[in-house]
């Protein structure tokens, strides 16, 4: 019998931008079932990191394998959530044009979507609570309310496996908790999520894994494990400062509330 292969798996992966190296060396393997966190500072190769194991940077050396294939061979299996900055949202399309976008791997691109794609891109809307703007043009919505259909998109690619690139950037409190909770379910259903991520007050919240990099792989394991000082000092050198203070308050609130919430309950 032979084992079932990993949803990610990436060894020496080497990457450079006009001979200049972003990342060096890059070993890593996503299980099934894991929401990851990709962290690090302002030029690490985060972004760099997904756009090569969707196969939209050539890499210098090295492989990437999704599901035992090559990206080229996987790319039904695999949902993207690109960064909003990436998009042209001047581009004429609605809301629902953009999710049903997501359904083409499932129709074919010599086929046109049915009535069964058009349902599974409204239930997705209906997740992301967008399904009331689903014939406004999407340059018409607010950043927030954009990265929500890109989820829901990706939501409609029916994925094993999900690469998200920053998708809590620029978003109110709300969304970003309708985000979280979107990709926790789909974590339950046994999908495999690498999300990059900016914000360490909430890294060990949202995710059960952490990928540490700074153009080479820091550390990589479970939140526990990774989210220590030594580790992220290693991570963002003289610019953790600021980040830990952050964190450790945001643990501190944490705390306090949980010892609230049992006196209350005990009261």
């Amino acid at each position: 019998m032979t084992d079932t292969p990993s949803p990610l798996e990436i060894h020496d992966l080497t990457v450079s931008y006009q001979r200049k190296p972003v990342l060096y060396g890059i070993d890593l393997v996503v299980g099934e079932g894991s929401l990851v966190g990709v962290i690090g500072p302002n030029g690490a190769g985060k972004s760099t990191l997904i756009k090569s194991i969707m196969g939209m940077i050539p890499h210098n050396g090295g492989w990437v394998k999704i599901f035992g294939k090559p990206p080229g061979k996987s790319c039904s299996r695999v949902g993207y959530v690109p960064q909003r900055e990436s998009v042209d949202w001047d581009f004429p399309v609605s809301v629902l044009d953009v999710v049903l976008m997501g359904r083409y791997n499932h129709a074919g691109w010599f086929r046109r979507v049915g009535k069964k794609d058009r349902r599974i891109a409204c239930e997705c809307l209906e997740k992301v609570n967008m399904l009331p703007f689903a014939d406004r043009q999407i340059g018409k919505l607010s950043g927030g309310q954009q990265q929500r259909v890109f989820l829901a998109r990706a939501l409609a690619q029916e994925s094993d496996l999900y690469l998200m690139d920053e998708p809590f950037a620029g978003v109110d409190a709300v969304t970003e908790k309708a985000i979280i909770e979107v990709l926790r379910e789909l974590k339950s259903q046994g999908k495999s999520l690498v999300v990059v991520h900016h914000d360490l007050s909430t890294a060990r919240e949202y995710f059960d894994q952490l990928v540490l990099l700074n153009m080479r792989l820091i550390a990589v394991g479970k939140v526990e494990d990774t989210f220590t000082r030594d580790l992220l000092q290693k991570t963002y050198g003289g610019r953790l400062t600021i980040f830990t203070e952050v964190a450790d308050q945001s643990a501190g609130i944490r705390e306090y509330d949980k010892e609230r919430r049992s006196v209350s309950s005990m009261e």
